[in-house]
């Protein structure tokens, strides 16, 4: 558990951002107040900076490559590397993806195609128009916001996780020790509701603060818990007091659960970022029943994906991490018999542009591919549809193969909350703008 000035300053601005006075109580471990027999688990994985996915599903058919690397120029990658998808034989994937080719053709990963940020839909024409779109399009800190929040604008004191948390954690996680989401990637506006908050946790520390101190460690730390309970009056100062309590309490908790139970068998890739996340990701998830929680979302993320020069190695090397860390995650599932109750997902910023910069990479862009992991996953298939690659073409919201997207981040996310419990009825107030679309779900869980 991180507990430094820096989480203590984030922290209380999450909750000077959402709801003070809504903070739930901490609880005591009750190990057997809950079997959790209707468990289910959503993981974000954010990829941070905005992935290319132009180059991560490719097509693979000899019309469709070659319209490809006419227009991808130096970024195209050759078609013998690409690694073919036999349910789909006219795409392929990055030649870093293997094990994401293995489940895709497997079943147990789907593919997404063109999502992104919309309020509504829209054609060509009518975002040319000047039609209600998104705000501040292209720009990193407000899509990876909207992308977390399911608004029009970065301005909003919740996402859409923390919603989801919001409405369901009354019927499914009464009594649990900890909250329903948990952050093993920093604060982040995906994680926060009105009445909840996250704990976020460092993959592989626990139980413990950061502290540099050597052996003076301990004593600063008993310190410091002691003087959270001083009475200030001061209400703002209070309510960090408690934040801080409750991470403190919540890292004992887990700390405590985790220890009391066999390591998982699963191997995770050592030295990798993510693989490190999602390790720690199954060991909460295979405490589930000691928590007393029968949902849980969880946030992790890599970057960076700001892929403007030197595009072809750097997206290369992230992705040689990522595959193998989502592969590992899935076979720990089927080690702990949740496969099917666990589904995992992307999300980022946005794509790169089509058309090639001049300094070997791409800009931003708009829509992109996504990937969706799990026994629940109703594999091998590529949903909604993948643009026509064309600069200017009917997809593209400009010149340069920013495509505008034919799915909107809400549907995405729709289809993700109605698999985790959120019933039609209930799926406005989680995602304000999906009544805008006709279809609410995608069908791939």
């Amino acid at each position: 558990m991180r507990i430094n000035r820096r989480s203590f300053i984030n922290c209380a601005s999450l909750a000077a951002a959402g709801n003070i006075l809504g903070l739930r109580p901490f609880g005591a471990m009750n190990a057997l107040a809950q079997s959790a027999t209707d468990y289910k688990a959503l993981v974000c994985v954010f990829l941070f900076g905005g992935n290319d996915a132009n180059n991560t599903l490719v097509p693979f058919d000899t019309t469709g490559y070659n319209t490809y690397s006419s227009i991808r120029g130096d970024l195209a990658l050759a078609q013998n590397s690409l690694l073919p998808l036999a349910p789909a034989p006219n795409f392929a994937l990055h030649p870093s993806l293997p094990d994401i080719q293995t489940l895709f053709n497997n079943k147990n990963a789907a593919f997404v195609a063109n999502v992104g940020t919309l309020v509504q839909p829209l054609t060509r024409t009518q975002f040319q128009a000047g039609q209600t779109a998104p705000i501040n399009l292209f720009s990193h800190p407000d899509q990876q916001l909207e992308w977390q929040n399911a608004a029009q604008s970065a301005a909003t004191p919740t996402g859409w996780a923390g919603r989801m948390a919001d409405l369901l954690a009354a019927n499914y996680n009464q009594g649990a020790s900890i909250p329903m989401i948990t952050s093993v990637a920093g604060d982040t506006l995906f994680c926060n509701g009105n009445s909840t908050s996250p704990v976020s946790v460092a993959p592989g520390n626990l139980g413990q603060a950061n502290c540099s101190e050597g052996a003076e460690c301990g004593a600063r730390e008993l310190t410091a818990q002691a003087l959270l309970s001083l009475a200030s009056g001061v209400s703002l100062v209070q309510a960090d007091d408690t934040i801080t309590q409750n991470a403190y309490a919540y890292a004992k908790t887990l700390s405590d659960a985790v220890q009391s139970i066999s390591p998982l068998q699963t191997v995770f890739p050592a030295n990798n970022p993510l693989a490190a996340q999602l390790k720690q990701i199954a060991q909460i998830i295979q405490v589930r029943s000691a928590l007393g929680v029968q949902r849980q979302i969880f946030f992790a993320g890599i970057g960076n994906f700001d892929t403007h020069a030197d595009q072809l190695a750097l997206q290369s090397s992230l992705l040689s991490m990522i595959s193998p860390a989502l592969a590992a995650f899935y076979n720990a599932t089927l080690e702990l018999n949740l496969a099917s109750q666990v589904t995992t997902f992307t999300m980022s910023d946005f794509n790169r542009a089509f058309q090639p910069n001049s300094n070997t990479g791409s800009d931003h862009a708009w829509g992109s591919h996504h990937i969706v992991i799990g026994g629940a996953v109703k594999g091998g298939q590529i949903y909604g549809n993948y643009p026509t690659l064309a600069l200017g073409g009917p997809d593209d919201s400009g010149s340069n193969g920013r495509w505008l997207p034919s799915t909107s981040s809400s549907q995405y996310a729709a289809t993700l909350a109605q698999w985790f419990g959120v019933s039609a009825a209930d799926l406005p107030s989680v995602l304000p703008f999906i009544g805008n679309f006709t279809t609410q779900s995608l069908g791939f869980v």
